[in-house]
């Protein structure tokens, strides 16, 4: 998983609450157990029209936004049913931050797992942020994950509070398996122990 420290990109905005993980990539496209690809699907029944071509109105299909890393979400993102695709297809799309003031919770456990920092903030902070993200191109946040803050492209600042352990996997680059793998040592040690104190196990 690849360390997250500091991203500054473009900030799409997107309004509309309670997009669930169906949104974001819909069931049609879970037949593969592939990180790669899903990116091509994400938002699928939003980003085209029943004839394949480009819905121009969805947000990331707008001149200035095709290539956002940030979405700034309304609230209740990734609900429904859970589906660790919804964020492998954000991913793979080239998201990597998304801000809301609610996340449902096994996306946002999820989203952790997979290298995606979602950022809770308060309503005020969200308005703010919303119409820093309907600027286009100009609509650039830089998030500073080290430091736990968003700058906007005024130079404004907005804080955010994030649980240290799933900081440090995010600044480290640790997935379930990595934090794992970083304790190997531990590991063998015990498992050298159980062999000589319990040989029949």
């Amino acid at each position: 998983m690849e360390k997250f420290t500091t991203l500054t990109a473009v900030a799409a905005p997107m309004p509309l609450i309670n997009i669930d993980t169906d949104m974001i990539i819909p069931k049609q496209f879970l037949k593969t157990i592939k990180r790669s690809g899903l990116g091509a699907n994400l938002f699928h029944e939003m980003r085209f029209n029943e004839d394949g071509s480009e819905n121009p109105d969805f947000i990331l299909n707008k001149d200035g936004y095709r290539n956002a890393n940030i979405i700034v979400a309304g609230d209740n993102f990734g609900c429904g049913s859970s589906r660790e695709h919804a964020p492998w297809a954000l991913l793979d799309f080239g998201i990597t931050c998304i801000i809301s003031t609610s996340f449902a919770d096994i996306f946002y456990s999820n989203s952790f797992k997979n290298g995606i920092l979602p950022i809770v903030v308060n309503e005020e902070d969200h308005a703010k942020l919303m119409d820093d993200a309907s600027r286009g191109s100009n609509a650039t946040l830089t998030i500073d994950l080290e430091n736990q803050v968003i700058k906007g492209p005024d130079g404004g600042e907005i804080s955010f509070d994030l649980d240290p352990a799933k900081k440090k996997c995010l600044l480290e680059g640790l997935d379930d398996i990595g934090l794992s793998m970083a304790k190997i040592e531990n590991v063998d040690k015990y498992e050298a122990k159980m062999a000589q104190d319990r040989p029949w196990v």
